[in-house]
């Protein structure tokens, strides 16, 4: 693939969890192109795999497994498997993540009536387990998989990266779970600089704007490849008047994972918006 620039991770092992997602994907595959053998988690093997064929085709190096982030038993038995392939992990990306449509309201504003109508799905019928679903998805997918990997990772210039969201900055309307869980990541990735920063891990992440994925483009793609209404207030408060594309999170990666770059950059929540969080309206 083609990369911004090139930091040398020659002899590092990245574990990316989410691996097979849209975003993490490209994730994988810059850190392979900078010569990192990678391990591509994924709870759907077949999309760790289809990454990490990729990787070897072009060269790289990599290796597909199987992981729920919610499940220790599960990350533990990826980790020795990893661990024995490719030695102790240098740098950790938590990628896995996601909403669920039980979690999301239909409407962006709550009127008068609303709690007794049965076509919609108001903020009083939103279902607690697919909250906690959402929650726990999210943030203990990003806390499980740090207690596992990180253990071996102390002292050793090792690099945490966590995918936060622009949902953490502003709250975006019909999405309260998603939103709240975001949030809660990015408050651990500042909590987790800290609490490590004694032991040679640095600990920071990427806030990515609207990027259209497999699992939004039904919200914002009509079936005939035009905008919805949705997508086209997100590009009225967005500057740039456009969806970021994966390949531009990669600049920010490489960057927060080079100790030479950004050795002195810790606790941080980069926004890659195309200056949404910037924008007031006016």
């Amino acid at each position: 693939m083609e990369l911004p620039f090139k930091i040398d991770l020659t002899g590092k092992t990245a574990v990316v969890t989410g691996g097979g997602g849209v975003l993490c994907a490209y994730f994988s595959k810059a850190l392979a192109a900078c010569g990192a053998r990678v391990a591509v988690v994924d709870l759907r093997l077949e999309a760790a795999v289809k990454v990490a064929d990729e990787i070897t085709a072009d060269g790289g190096t990599a290796l597909a497994v199987s992981a729920n982030v919610l499940q220790k038993d599960s990350l533990i038995a990826a980790y020795e498997k990893i661990h024995s392939a490719f030695g102790p992990c240098d740098i950790l990306l938590n990628g896995a993540g996601g909403n669920n449509p039980k979690g999301t309201t239909s409407k962006e504003y709550y009127e008068d009536g609303d709690i007794d109508r049965e076509d919609i799905i108001s903020f009083f019928d939103l279902d607690p387990e697919s909250v906690g679903f959402v929650f726990n998805l999210n943030f203990l997918g990003t806390l499980l998989p740090t207690q596992v990997f990180a253990r071996d990772m102390f002292n050793r210039n090792a690099v945490i990266v966590n995918v936060s969201s622009m949902n953490a900055f502003r709250p975006l309307t019909k999405i309260p779970a998603y939103s709240g869980a975001k949030a809660a990541v990015s408050n651990f990735t500042q909590w987790l600089a800290v609490h490590f920063s004694k032991v040679g891990v640095r600990v920071n992440a990427i806030a990515p704007g609207f990027f259209i994925t497999a699992q939004n483009k039904s919200l914002l793609l009509n079936p005939d490849g035009s905008y919805t209404a949705r997508s086209n207030k997100i590009l009225a408060h967005t500057p740039m008047n456009k969806f970021g594309k994966p390949e531009d999170l990669i600049g920010t990666l490489l960057w927060l994972c080079d100790n030479g770059a950004s050795g002195f950059v810790n606790g941080v929540v980069v926004p890659v918006d195309g200056g949404f969080a910037a924008y007031s309206g006016v």
